[in-house]
């Protein structure tokens, strides 16, 4: 069990989402950052689809209520275990009782905390993922509170075996990190700006030449209205070149859809199904976990890519993930 100690702004269980319930008005939700849940499940011998913790800016305090192997991955939250800092994308073997706390924020905004076994509550459709509006997956589909306890689920054997002779190493330490991570090139680098890789939307060209040249061309802001579902950008007003209407459509994680008021919005995790908004760009999939790292008050600006050129830097991650899963495989059997 993981009891919560103090439940921190935003924590929720997380996985990669229930797709596939879409076109009946049932939202995908899933991880925010799923690059960084991935791994962080890869470092802990899990499957990429079990469940996390997810936190928010003020992440929480976490009690393992027995030995455990997890791994942290995303922002730095500066992760602590009795004042002693925790080394992120890498396994780390906790002790019974020991407490993983929080501080502030020292890079992106998102952490996820991966233990062997994933966090094993009632799947809702096929996800453990929380859709707090819904009320469903998670924890009684809620954000997570004081004195919660999750349970976790059987870790591999290796991952057992490998936490077990780490603690038995430890010299009575609460924790002991791996050696080794994630290598730097795999370790995405959060900044308070960042240039995004766009693809044109599906009505890009219903906008006037101004606002194309200003979408690609200009600098946006995160406006602190952000949340899961989606981030509203300040920057140019971008305007039709006449008025049109649109039927509502649906929609996917990185869309950008345009309202009459002219302030674009980035769609997330727990997006709407449809929209009837026109839709000026689309984010490239590789990009989306970066824009989930930004803070309220972060710059975006768009470069424009091809679809080819979007769908080659998806293989080259999945490509990149099998083999940190191979290398991690070989790590913990010792190889």
């Amino acid at each position: 069990m993981l009891k919560i100690e103090k439940p921190g702004l935003q924590t929720t269980v997380q996985d990669l989402g229930r797709p596939g319930f879409q076109q009946y008005g049932v939202v995908a939700g899933g991880a925010m950052d799923p690059y960084s849940h991935r791994v962080a499940n890869l470092l802990v011998g899990n499957s990429e689809t079990c469940a996390t913790v997810e936190a928010a800016l003020a992440g929480p305090s976490i009690r393992f209520e027995a030995d455990s192997l997890i791994a942290l991955a995303g922002g730095d939250l500066s992760p602590s275990i009795e004042g002693e800092r925790v080394p992120m994308w890498r396994p780390v073997a906790v002790r019974s009782g020991s407490v993983l706390d929080f501080g502030k924020p020292a890079a992106g905004c998102r952490v996820y905390v991966a233990v062997a076994g994933g966090i094993d509550v009632a799947e809702v459709m096929g996800s453990r993922s929380t859709y707090t509006k819904a009320r469903i997956g998670g924890l009684d589909g809620r954000c997570l509170e004081e004195g919660d306890r999750l349970p976790a689920g059987a870790p591999s054997a290796h991952a057992k075996q490998w936490a077990e002779k780490a603690l038995s190493g430890a010299d009575g330490r609460k924790f002991s990190a791996a050696d080794w991570s994630v290598s730097d090139d795999l370790i995405p680098r959060y900044r308070n700006e960042a240039e995004i890789r766009m693809m044109k939307g599906p009505q890009h060209h219903w906008f006037s030449e101004k606002s194309r040249n200003a979408f690609f061309g200009g600098t946006f802001t995160v406006s602190s209205e952000s949340d899961r579902m989606g981030y509203r950008l300040k920057g140019d007003t971008l305007r039709l070149s006449e008025p049109r209407e649109l039927l509502s459509e649906g929609v996917v994680a990185g869309a950008v859809q345009v309202p009459s008021g002219g302030n674009p919005i980035l769609l997330m995790a727990d997006r709407q199904t449809t929209g009837g908004y026109p839709k000026i760009g689309q984010a490239t999939t590789v990009d989306l976990p970066l824009i989930a790292q930004m803070q309220p008050g972060a710059k975006l600006r768009f470069t424009e890519v091809s679809v080819e050129a979007a769908q080659q830097l998806l293989m080259q991650q999945k490509k990149e993930l099998a083999e940190l899963k191979l290398a991690i495989e070989l790590k913990m059997k010792g190889v």
